[in-house]
Formats: structure tokens, C-alpha cells, sequence
């Protein structure tokens, strides 16, 4: 099963930015604020991040970092409806992404669909600790987490 969960590229992309200068990072948007009196960079309309091993496509991005500035990130979220995280063989699609560095947890909810060669699941919630390597799909509403697989 661990084939289906492997979202783990996608620290890669969610990494502080000075981890994120080591590679070539591009981020596309029709806006981007950077606001310091609150500590946040926000992307909004068609965003685009392309690293070398997650491509990121959301409605709106919003970085938020801490006293050590942008070096310091405390949460990135991709938000908006149809986020899509892709990796060179998963693609993973929701409404809201969130990434917290000091815990080491993605989530990412509403509508998940995690897609693969070897099948897709489909859940509410999709939960995974980066730092464990568990992954933990949830469905609410008297739903039920549901899997496709096939042999290879």
C-alpha cells in the first residue's frame, strides 16, 4: 500500500525557501502580495509552483513565516478548490493542501483523490506525517474511504 501514499516528493516543494533555493523553483500567479506586517506571501489566480519533483496548480497559495522571515515557514496552504499536487507518478487532487514544517504533517482535504499506476483512492481526508512515513485517508459524512487497485 505504500506505493498509492507515496506523497512524500512533495516535501520537496514544501520545504523552507532556503532548502528551496538548492533547486529551481518557479511560481506563476496573477498576484502575489507580500504582506510583513503579518508575515505572509500570498499567490492568488492560476498558481502555478513547478520544482523538479511536484508540480502545485491552485486557486490561491499563501506562505506564512515567523520571525526568521521567509526562512522560516510555518504553514504553506494551497487553497481555493481544484488543488492538484503532481509528482512524476502520482497525481493527488482536493480542495485545501496544508503543510506545517514543525510537525512535519500534509494534509490535504475535501474531496481527495490520489491517483497511480496501481490505483486510486478516494476519501474526505488524506493525512500524511512526513517525519513516520504513515499515511491516514478519513471520509466524514457517513462516507466511506474507497480504493481501486490493479496488479502490475
Amino acid at each position: 500500500m505504500t506505493r498509492p501514499l507515496r506523497l512524500l516528493a512533495l516535501l520537496a516543494l514544501l520545504m523552507p525557501l532556503p532548502a528551496l533555493a538548492q533547486s529551481k523553483v518557479e511560481i506563476t500567479s496573477d498576484t502575489f502580495v507580500m504582506n510583513e506586517a503579518v508575515r505572509e506571501a500570498v499567490f492568488t489566480g492560476n498558481v502555478i509552483v513547478k520544482h523538479p519533483t511536484v508540480n502545485v496548480w491552485a486557486p490561491k497559495v499563501v506562505a506564512t513565516y515567523g520571525e526568521g522571515g521567509t526562512s522560516d515557514i510555518q504553514t504553506f496552504e494551497a487553497s481555493g478548490g481544484n488543488v492538484r499536487l503532481q509528482t512524476s507518478d502520482q497525481d493527488a487532487t482536493g480542495d485545501r493542501a496544508v503543510f506545517t514544517p514543525a510537525d512535519q504533517m500534509l494534509r490535504l482535504t475535501g474531496n481527495v483523490k490520489v491517483t497511480n499506476a496501481s490505483g486510486t483512492i478516494d476519501a474526505t481526508e488524506l493525512e500524511v506525517n512526513l517525519e513516520t512515513n504513515v499515511s491516514t485517508f478519513t471520509s466524514s459524512g457517513g462516507g466511506r474511504v474507497t480504493g481501486i487497485f490493479s496488479s502490475q
